[in-house]
C-alpha cells in the first residue's frame, strides 16, 4: 500500500517562498494568481497492512517526524 503525505505551512505562518513565486507569476502575466503556498509531497510505501493500521502508522509518522506540527499541517491519502 502506498501513501501520499502532504505537508504545508499552517495558514497563520508566513510563506516567503510562496510569496516570491506569486510575485514571479504575477510578473509573468498571471495577474489572477492571488496566493501561493509551498509544501512537500512525501511518498511512503507501506507493506501489507490494513487501511486502519496504515492510517494509525501514518499519523504517528507525521506527528513525530514528517511534519513540524508547530508550524505545519499535514494530510495523507492512501493509494491502493
Amino acid at each position: 500500500m502506498k501513501a501520499n503525505v502532504y505537508v504545508t505551512l499552517k495558514n497563520s505562518i508566513a510563506d516567503p517562498q510562496g510569496f516570491a513565486i506569486k510575485g514571479a507569476l504575477n510578473k509573468m502575466g498571471y495577474e489572477s494568481v492571488e496566493d501561493v503556498r509551498i509544501g512537500k509531497l512525501i511518498e511512503v510505501e507501506l507493506g501489507n497492512v490494513t487501511k486502519e493500521e496504515a492510517e494509525k502508522q501514518l499519523n504517528v509518522m507525521c506527528e513525530k517526524l514528517l511534519a513540524n506540527t508547530v508550524i505545519e499541517k499535514y494530510r495523507f491519502e492512501l493509494v491502493e
